[in-house]
């Protein structure tokens, strides 16, 4: 019920000298009522990821819908962070040997290998296949810490699709699986506002022509007739020039979404020997009563340098977590 509900109920009844702080002692130190008391409104400050180039990072996500007539009920969603150049996959599972498939049909087959590849902590994307996948082609796998979901940056473009989808008629809906590739293409063509390109002008090195252009009758900006290696020339200075100004725009852009984030935020440092309560990450669909944090009681091991991320071990147990 809360420190003022409970004061409330005791003064009605009884009477002794310093109730208020023995009631917010007890109601502070109550075991049950801690695990379940709702997360606290923190953060700690918003750390940007920063690239240079494509394929540098990859990140990848299964988006769930509802299914359609095909049998399609998932999107495994993959994105290159440097242009936010995407490619979206309709799947009927979440297997480790689906997402490998699509991985290297539909992305790595056309575009080549990534420096890293990221994702959340899925079954599906932390299995042996991947990893046997990864050490293959040489690929770094690196993955979003459960306690911090919001550090998988395909998450925007996640929600970009499904309002994209949303927007079907109702008709459309129940083959939702024939739009995705026509509006995911519409997506790369349209300027980002994170880098203020493409992501199809960053990725190929120009503009596509589109439906639009046929329609319209809109002509080809012919080039002078060149040689090959003068094209190569020509084309690397203009991707020289145009992943200049995307890192500035998109260092500009981290900036402020930083600044606008930080606002929020309420510092919350640990120490060393600090005892803690650790997030129930376990709790999945209708579990609206369950305990928000887990029974057992850690102790802070470690920081992360001056990152807010600690290490922590069970307080009755050696080792950490």
């Amino acid at each position: 019920m809360g420190i003022e509900r409970t004061l409330d109920l005791v003064r009605a009844r009884f009477y002794w000298p310093r109730m208020a702080l023995d009631v917010e002692r007890k109601i502070k130190t109550c075991g049950r009522c801690v695990r379940r008391k709702a997360l606290p409104d923190r953060a700690a400050p918003l750390v940007n990821i920063s690239t240079t180039r494509p394929l540098e990072l990859v990140c990848m996500d299964f988006l769930s819908l509802e299914p359609d007539k095909s049998g399609a009920k998932d999107i495994l969603v993959i994105t290159d962070h440097f242009t936010k150049y995407a490619i979206a996959i309709p799947t009927c599972n979440q297997k480790a040997r689906t997402v490998a498939k699509c991985l290297w049909d539909n992305f790595i087959v056309h575009y080549g290998f990534p420096e890293k590849l990221h994702s959340d902590q899925g079954p599906d994307f932390e299995s042996r296949t991947i990893k046997e996948l990864c050490q293959m082609a040489g690929i770094q796998k690196v993955r979003t810490t459960p306690y911090h979901p919001r550090g998988n940056p395909v998450e925007r473009f996640n929600r970009t699709l499904l309002d994209m989808l949303g927007t079907l008629q109702n008709k459309d809906k129940s083959h939702w699986r024939d739009f995705v590739k026509p509006l995911v293409h519409a997506y790369n063509c349209t300027r980002n506002e994170v880098t203020g390109f493409a992501p199809y002008e960053l990725m190929f090195g120009r503009q596509p022509r589109l439906p639009v252009d046929l329609a319209f009758g809109l002509p080809v900006k012919e080039e002078q007739q060149i040689s090959h290696s003068q094209y190569v020339q020509n084309l690397k200075s203009h991707l020289q020039e145009s992943y200049k100004v995307a890192t500035g725009n998109a260092a500009k852009i981290a900036e402020k979404n930083k600044s606008r984030f930080d606002r929020r935020v309420t510092i919350s440092d640990l120490e060393v020997g600090d005892r803690v309560l650790v997030r129930n990450v376990r709790i999945r669909g209708k579990n609206k009563i369950a305990d928000k944090w887990e029974a057992a009681i850690y102790i802070v091991v470690s920081r992360a340098g001056s990152l807010p991320v600690y290490t922590v071990r069970p307080e009755k147990k050696d080792g950490p977590l």
